[in-house]
């Protein structure tokens, strides 16, 4: 059974691909933006009166926010090293966000053109303390497009 016209996609099942090849162990995305600059200009129409007019002008770049459990992927590991050297030769890669029905089938996407790492937080570290770690990374992306 898939989803029924004006029910809402919940917030808990997404993903996310890197060159195709998923992520594991997500807690959270955020930060998908979409922004580009407003071209605004002024006129006089044809019966002498001012017209401000606004047009769409150029996409801008941005920046979501990753947070997984810290794990020993090597894939990711290797990109998140990749863009910290400089090598973006090798950290440049498409990415995508998916969210998902109740049966794991995408139904939207978020596709991040030439996206890196620009930045990695651990959790904090603290002797008798039972949560797990997680790390925190913000992918800095050239263009986003929704499908």
């Amino acid at each position: 059974m898939s989803l029924q016209p004006g029910d809402s996609l919940t917030s808990h099942n997404f993903g996310l691909q890197i060159d195709g090849v998923m992520v594991e162990y997500l807690q959270e995305v955020s930060g998908l933006d979409m922004n580009q600059d407003v071209i605004e200009f002024q006129q006089v129409s044809a019966n002498g009166q001012p017209v401000t007019k606004k047009l769409p002008g150029v996409q801008k770049a941005g920046e979501a926010t990753v947070v997984r459990g810290m794990t020993q992927s090597t894939a990711f590991n290797d990109w998140i090293n990749n863009s910290v050297k400089g090598d973006m030769g090798s950290a440049r890669k498409n990415a995508s966000i998916l969210v998902m029905d109740y049966q794991n089938n995408p139904v939207k996407r978020y596709h991040l053109r030439n996206a890196w790492c620009s930045k990695v937080s651990a959790s904090t570290v603290k002797a008798g303390e039972a949560s797990a770690l997680t790390e925190t990374v913000t992918i800095t992306y050239e263009e986003m497009v929704m499908e």
